[in-house]
Order: structure tokens, then C-alpha cells, then sequence
């Protein structure tokens, strides 16, 4: 990853893709990469149907809600909980909880001001819920011991500096029994020796749009470590790799359209891990033991 940036006392990775977003902001020619990633969700979508040939954004935004229930679901989130979405992009898993959940007290963090910004002019609380958004860094969270019952991370752990920090915080920020579910894609660990001369190769190609700033892979089997180690067990693990492919055209035809070569061509080397089935997505979640 390239350099980071000192924001209130926290470290920030550039974010390629979110400076795209918010660069187009207000174009009307940029309507459809706002409409896409910039509304709610900015994340992956699940298809029930894999084979789908839908590949409008509409479409996108639909599979990418189905991907939040589906997160917030293998949480177990339950009325009266406090849940936390750590690397909370524009607020739409919590927007999503909001609408659906009462009473919750709902919280979003993130390193970059500009998205927890935009989730405070996005996403209102419901009757009876609480919701609040927080500019902070995932490894130091700003929270006091036993604080939340769930703790969310869709699709942001490998923007972190640190996997093991991560989960560290988590777990003290966690009540006793909580959970901590995430997704993430992670590599088939038999596939590893195929894989890792693909990253030494493309890495920074990848890089250069999506801001990995944790690009060591991180398998299964690595998270089940990372689990014992910081007072967690896997105890969910869902594979929805083949339900997340017609995500990857949509992104490069939009790409494409908007004359971003850099991020078609990002996008065309993360599907071809995942169709070679070298990256599988997965969603996990993680119980705090007592």
C-alpha cells in the first residue's frame, strides 16, 4: 500500500476507490458510480441466483443488501443489543439493521471522516433505536471494555494494518458471548502456492484501486489461530463465493464506462482469482469466549 495519512491521532491507508467516489460526487456524468457505491452499500453483492446475467446497478445494490441480511444473519443480531460495524463505510449495513431491528443502539466507525460524514447525513435512527457514527481506528477503538454485544466488519478487515489488532479490539470492546462476524476474501489454503507468485505479480495492481493495506492472505486456517489466540471460536462459516461472481461485471462494465482503466483492470484480476477459485469469499463469525 502507498502512504498513510495522520488523522486525529489514527493512521489512514489511502483508499483509492473511496476517493474516486468521493471525487465524483455531484457529477452528473458520475450518477451511476454515486447510485452504485455511494448511496448505501459499498460492498460485494450475493446473487441467489449465481448464474445471474443481471449486471445493472440496480441490481448490484439489490445483491448487496441480500449480502447485509445475509452478514447480519450468521450474527444473530437480536432487539435490545448494542452492535457495533466497525470500518462502517456510508452507513448501509447499520441503515439496513435500522429499518429492520428495534430497539437497537446501533454504531458505526471509521477511520476516514469523509464516510462517517456522509453515514451522519444518510442514515436517521427509527423510533426506539440509537444511532451514532465515530471517526476512529478499528486496531485502537475509542471504546470502553464489554461495550457492545455484536461487532460487524463487512468487507473492510483487509483495510486494517493489522488482523490480530483487529480481533484484540474486538474481543475487549465485546461482552463475554458476543460475536464478531466479518467477511473477507480468503485464500483456498491448498491453492496458496498458486496464489502467492499471482499477489507478487499483480499485488500492486490490485492495490492501486482497492487499498489493500493488510494484503498478507489470510486462510481459514490462519483465522481459526487468530480466533484461540485473541478469545474467540469460529463457530460459522459460510462459502458464498459462486453467489458474489456477477458482482466482478458489473463493477468492470461501470469501471469501464466511467474510463477508469486502473480500476477494470483491478477488478478483472481479483475475478480471476476468485473464478480460478484461488480467493474464496467467506463469511465467518466468531464467539467470545468468557
Amino acid at each position: 500500500m502507498g502512504s498513510g495519512a495522520e488523522t486525529s491521532g489514527t493512521t489512514m491507508t489511502a483508499m483509492p476507490y473511496f476517493d474516486e467516489i468521493f471525487a465524483r460526487l455531484g457529477r452528473p456524468e458520475s450518477a451511476e458510480l454515486v447510485d452504485a457505491f455511494g448511496a448505501r452499500h459499498v460492498h460485494w453483492g450475493y446473487y441467489a441466483d449465481a448464474s445471474s446475467t443481471d449486471h445493472s446497478v440496480q441490481g448490484l445494490q439489490t445483491a448487496a443488501e441480500a449480502m447485509t441480511r445475509r452478514v447480519t444473519d450468521a450474527a444473530q443480531i437480536l432487539p435490545g443489543q448494542r452492535v457495533l460495524d466497525a470500518g462502517c463505510g456510508f452507513g448501509g449495513t447499520l441503515a439496513s439493521l435500522n429499518e429492520r431491528v428495534t430497539p437497537l443502539s446501533l454504531t458505526g466507525l471509521n477511520i476516514d471522516s469523509r464516510q462517517v460524514e456522509r453515514a451522519q447525513s444518510l442514515v436517521r435512527a427509527e423510533p426506539g433505536n440509537a444511532v451514532d457514527f465515530v471517526v476512529g481506528d478499528a486496531c485502537r477503538m475509542p471504546f470502553a471494555r464489554t461495550t457492545f454485544d455484536r461487532v460487524l466488519a463487512v468487507e473492510c478487515i483487509f483495510h486494517f494494518p493489522s488482523r490480530w489488532a483487529f480481533f484484540r479490539e474486538a474481543g475487549r470492546v465485546l461482552k463475554p458471548g458476543g460475536r464478531l462476524t466479518l467477511c473477507d476474501f480468503v485464500p483456498y489454503g491448498p491453492s496458496l502456492p498458486l496464489l502467492a507468485p499471482q499477489v507478487a505479480t499483480h499485488g500492486a495492481s490490485i492495490a492501486s484501486f482497492y487499498g489493500h493495506s493488510n494484503p498478507v492472505p489470510c486462510t481459514l486456517t490462519a483465522y481459526r489461530a487468530l480466533a484461540r489466540l485473541s478469545g474467540f471460536r469460529l463457530d460459522f462459516d459460510e462459502d458464498v463465493t459462486a453467489h458474489t461472481l456477477p458482482t466482478y461485471s458489473v463493477v468492470r462494465g461501470l469501471t469501464a464506462r466511467l474510463g477508469h482503466t486502473q480500476g477494470e483492470r483491478a477488478t478483472e484480476l481479483c475475478e480471476r482469482f476468485a473464478r480460478r477459485g484461488l480467493i474464496r469469499y467467506r463469511i465467518l463469525s466468531f464467539l467470545r469466549l468468557s
